[in-house]
């Protein structure tokens, strides 16, 4: 007995969904259909119809519900294919959505009318697709539950000191709860689609993400049916606004106290018994922008100006031309406050779906709009994307959207181009988490939003171990660190979203490094020059005369001589220059008693950048000359850093770490002395050296890590040199060392 009892209140419930379902009133219908799905969950129609109900509010869940309904019923609607297409398309899988398309298209007859739809909507996916795949850096933030709700909003309008908001809301807040009552002054309070009517409310902002709680402008701005918020002007004196009037008219209100005065109607020339939806007025007050139906064949919007005549009023309306408007819906102008540049909202061109957000710029020499150009995504979505309102200072922008993750309906939502975000800090050693490492390579490698590669490059500075990047923001880095062209590690760095040009964030990094090799610690510093200059400045003297103590105190070091450069002219300039730079402190050393058969010369050219060539601080850090110790295999600096006489090394202190060694070392290195030999610099490159017996003529060939190679001679004071790059790049060098 209670089963057929069962069926019966199923059958009512579902005729009762099914009801609302053909009234299009998807909202009241839900609930029915749900109801039926409680007992029967394999109910096919029951599945397909709450799917494409759902698809204003959940578009997840309708796909699942008709996809689960064409899976129990492959037929269950001659439509289905259609619907599959749809909720394909609004949750991103385009290339199903297409073959859905042409799946239902292959079902019609070669001259049903809703071919023509269809293949507008394949060229919807195919355009969606596109713009999904190369997506702008932009963040979009939905404005949160004190403004949106599960009813729909929209048409955002922002006051000049950008602190108070108006916007469109179908939420009823303002009516009550009873939907079938009406409203004091006889206005209905749900529409025909079973929805509340569409009222204006008020918000005022309390902190940059946080709004009160909206109150409703029925009171002084309540029509018949919808009224809706399209513009502020006049010093925010004045309202420009629509109400459901003759099929649609514009309207105006002004301040009055607190609240606005009863709206009036705009003339003839801008509205008509047709539908007029939205409209903007220039600042100066001059023009006013506005879509209409009147002058279309079937009834679709378009975009038409009017200009303000000497009597104060709006004169005949003209049709902003062809580059604009198509065939399809053209809606919501927005006029940018310098006039260069227009926003629409358009159901034509080459949308991703739906409404899309477009932009015009204004061909000064032409008098003419130019060929608007799609916002791409993620401004737009498969949906409906409208009305598009620059904020006061045009920094960023409001916008109403359909899109997934919305708390239901269409909600509104501010666009913000992501900004470059200034990381800055320091590299410590890991040991001690206090030491800090200089020259040390930091790569910021990432992604934009379209998955072009973008790096970012400095090196820490040699006198405070700091290092400053300037970084897109809102993306996860990939950060190589090395020195000496060697990788220590990489580390994942997450840098959060930014929207202003002047946030800084400080990023410490710990690596396993300990300099072992680095004559930092016994002040062997590097030398600097002046722009394009080899000639010695007082203060490299001073530091040159050290190293020729340090070197006469160690007579079992042997060094590499290095010369760099910036980049302000050719590579093949600056390997000479580096080589002259480093010759300038080769001959030094040399007349100060350092023997020259210790010594080697390298140039570098502007190819080992000590910090980025992006300032003049940075380019004086990359015109130097540094020293390297050349060790044999197995060494390490201590090893040849000797008393003079003997070899009592103590208290020794090296980059990185400190390390104090007591007692005698036993490994010394001769100086160079007649015959070959092979060494390996702190960078990984490999030395052989080959000194005939009366050491008028030494040969230096070295091989970097990255597979650079130089072969320098040096005979009766003349230098003779080849180099090459990791490229493949040759260099030739030859000129005097005395």
């Amino acid at each position: 007995m209670a089963q057929p009892s069962m069926a019966q209140g199923t059958r009512k419930q579902l005729k009762t969904a099914n009801k609302f379902f053909d009234q299009e009133n998807y909202r009241a219908a839900i609930p029915y259909y749900e109801q039926v799905l409680a007992k029967d969950p394999n109910n096919a129609l029951a599945l397909f119809r709450a799917g494409i109900s759902y698809m204003s509010f959940d578009k997840e869940k309708a796909s699942d519900y008709i996809y689960k309904a064409q899976k129990l019923k492959p037929k269950v609607s001659k439509d289905v294919e259609y619907w599959l297409g749809r909720v394909d398309h609004l949750n991103y899988n385009f290339d199903e959505a297409i073959a859905h398309f042409q799946a239902y298209n292959a079902t019609l007859k070669k001259k049903d009318t809703r071919k023509a739809q269809l293949a507008q909507l394949i060229q919807h996916a195919k355009n969606a697709k596109i713009q999904f795949n190369s997506p702008k850096d932009i963040f979009v933030k939905n404005l949160g539950p004190t403004v949106n709700t599960s009813y729909s909003e929209h048409s955002p309008v922002i006051s000049a000191d950008d602190k108070v908001l108006l916007f469109t809301s179908r939420s009823g807040e303002a009516r009550g709860a009873d939907p079938n009552n009406t409203t004091p002054s006889g206005k209905q309070k749900v529409a025909a689609d079973g929805e509340y009517y569409e009222d204006i409310y008020e918000s005022k902002r309390l902190g940059e993400d946080e709004w009160e709680k909206p109150r409703s402008l029925s009171g002084a701005l309540n029509g018949k049916g919808h009224d809706a918020s399209i513009q502020v002007f006049d010093n925010d004196t004045k309202l420009l606004m629509y109400r459901n009037d003759e099929n649609g008219d514009i309207f105006y209100s002004e301040k009055t106290g607190a609240d606005w005065s009863e709206p009036k109607k705009l003339n003839g020339n801008i509205n008509s018994k047709a539908f007029e939806s939205d409209a903007y007025i220039t600042p100066d007050g001059l023009t006013i922008y506005f879509s209409t139906s009147k002058y279309s064949e079937d009834n679709t919007l378009d975009i038409y100006y009017a200009t303000r005549q000497p009597g104060g009023d709006w004169g005949p309306a003209k049709s902003i031309g062809n580059q604009i408007n198509t065939k399809y819906d053209d809606d919501s102008p927005y006029i940018s406050r310098d006039g260069k540049t227009m926003y629409f909202a358009s159901r034509g061109h080459n949308t991703m779906g739906g409404y899309d957000i477009f932009k015009s710029s204004w061909d000064e020499a032409a008098r003419a709009w130019g060929r608007p150009e799609n916002m791409g995504y993620p401004v737009n979505t498969p949906d409906d994307d409208t009305y598009y309102r620059l904020s006061p200072d045009g920094s960023y922008a409001y916008l109403s959207s359909y899109r997934i993750g919305g708390y239901g309906e269409k909600d509104i939502y501010t666009i913000n181009y992501i900004k470059n975000v200034n990381i800055k800090g320091k590299v410590f050693s890991s040991r001690d988490s206090t030491t800090v490492i200089p020259g040390v390579e930091l790569v910021f490698n990432g992604q934009t939003a379209s998955k072009e590669v973008i790096s970012f490059r400095d090196v820490t500075k040699p006198d405070s171990g700091n290092y400053q990047v300037n970084v897109l923001s809102g993306r996860s880095y990939q950060v190589a660190l090395s020195k000496d062209g060697k990788n220590i590690t990489t580390e994942e760095f997450a840098v959060p979203v930014v929207t202003n040009d002047s946030t800084t964030i400080t990023k410490n990094f710990y690596i396993p490094y300990v300099d072992t090799t680095s004559l930092a610690g016994v002040n062997m510093k590097p030398i600097y020059f002046d722009t394009d200059k080899y000639n010695l400045r007082p203060e490299s003297v001073k530091q040159l005369n050290n190293v020729a103590g340090i070197m006469k105190s160690n007579p079992g070091l042997n060094i590499s001589i290095e010369g760099h450069c910036d980049s302000r002219n050719t590579d093949e300039y600056n390997m000479v220059l580096g080589q002259n730079r480093a010759n300038s402190a080769f001959n030094y050393l040399k007349k100060n008693g350092v023997g020259d058969t210790r010594m080697v010369t390298v140039s570098y050219g502007e190819r080992r950048p000590a910090a980025p060539n992006d300032s003049p601080e940075n380019m004086q850090l990359n015109r130097r000359v540094e020293f390297k110790p050349i060790l044999k295999e197995g060494q390490t600096i201590n090893d040849v850093m000797t008393a003079p006489g003997g070899g009592a090394s103590t208290n020794t202190t090296t980059t990185g770490t400190t390390t104090t060694t007591t007692g005698t070392s036993t490994r010394t290195t001769a100086p160079l002395q007649p015959g070959k030999t092979k060494a390996k610099t702190a960078d990984g490159t490999k030395v052989k050296t080959k000194v005939d017996e009366d050491s008028d003529k030494v040969k230096v060939k070295t091989k970097g890590a990255d597979d650079s190679k130089t072969k320098t001679t040096t005979k009766n004071g003349e230098l003779d040199g080849k180099a090459k790059d990791a490229a493949g790049d040759k260099t030739k060098v030859k000129t005097k060392t005395e």
